[in-house]
């Protein structure tokens, strides 16, 4: 039996509207920095929903109408968020991170550098994305690029073999810091795994690589 027929709503690519084939819209979203797109069963309502305007999907993935187009999965998320990265020159060396809005890229907080490791600045730049969220009421996703970083967050502990000296004392400070608030603090938002392949590199990366 052939596939049903979909069509596909891109609200933020080169061009937004509704397309009739998956090679339409990927050629709209395909390495478009924060493209938000989706499919839906029947034209009338990709009409609809292209009307209502962008919605505030958080990352999800929805199956796709074609086997033409070599890929199973089309890549949805939400713009209206934080992403947050580190860099490491050495491991350890001078590390910094910061959070920077999804949608313009502008920096919301920067820190460093100080001595440490990528992992660890990943785990802090989420937790600081988290506390400054939690003082300021919201409930916005938060985009990080790190399975480690992520582990350790839902693990409410770094597992980080950094040696503690005096050279080191200010970040493991600040990681004591990080996991005390993560055991003391519930929050809403949603911590979710930036997709590289599909997305180019987060919008928080310092570039240097």
């Amino acid at each position: 039996m052939a596939d049903k027929k979909k069509y596909y709503v891109v609200w933020a690519g080169r061009n937004t509207g509704v397309f009739r084939s998956w090679a339409d819209c990927e050629k709209q979203t395909k390495g478009f920095q924060g493209a938000s797109f989706k499919s839906f069963p029947s034209l009338e309502e990709a009409n609809q929903a292209y009307s209502n305007g962008k919605p505030n999907y958080s990352f999800s993935k929805v199956k796709n109408a074609t086997k033409k187009s070599g890929s199973s999965e089309v890549t949805v998320f939400n713009p209206n968020s934080i992403s947050v990265d580190a860099a490491c020159s050495g491991n350890p060396g001078m590390m910094e991170y910061q959070g920077v809005s999804t949608k313009t890229g502008e920096v919301l907080f920067h820190f460093g550098p100080t001595l440490g490791t990528n992992n660890i600045g990943e785990f802090l730049a989420i937790v600081h994305a988290l506390a400054m969220l939690k003082k300021q009421g919201l409930d916005t996703d938060i985009y990080s690029d790190s399975v480690t970083a992520l582990s350790w967050v839902r693990n409410k502990k770094a597992n980080t073999s950094l040696v503690r000296n005096k050279e080191t004392e200010t970040v493991w400070n600040l990681i004591e810091r990080a996991e005390a608030w993560l055991k003391e603090n519930r929050y809403p938002n949603k911590i979710l795994k930036w997709d590289t392949n599909k997305l180019g590199e987060i919008k928080a990366d310092f570039g240097r690589k």
